[in-house]
């Protein structure tokens, strides 16, 4: 009974983490012309290559430092 409570917590710690990631991801540019749906897959396809999941969720800072980095806020 304690590891299934355990289970559950961790669980519930984790979605929160990734849901509070996934709300901070960038989504406008700074470059007008950049601005745009076609941009922002190709520069977060760009991010998801150079830094894989890994199951710590690590790669969602790393993937919002990248996209930071080209410019999205």
């Amino acid at each position: 009974m304690i590891t299934a409570l355990s289970s559950k917590a961790i669980s519930l710690i984790f979605l929160g983490f990734v849901l509070i990631a996934c709300s901070s991801m960038p989504t406008v540019n700074q470059d007008p012309a950049k601005n745009n749906k076609a941009t922002y897959n190709k520069d977060f396809m760009e991010c998801r290559e150079d830094y894989p999941e890994v199951g710590s969720g690590a790669h969602y800072r790393q993937w919002i430092s990248c996209m930071n980095l080209k410019g999205w806020k």
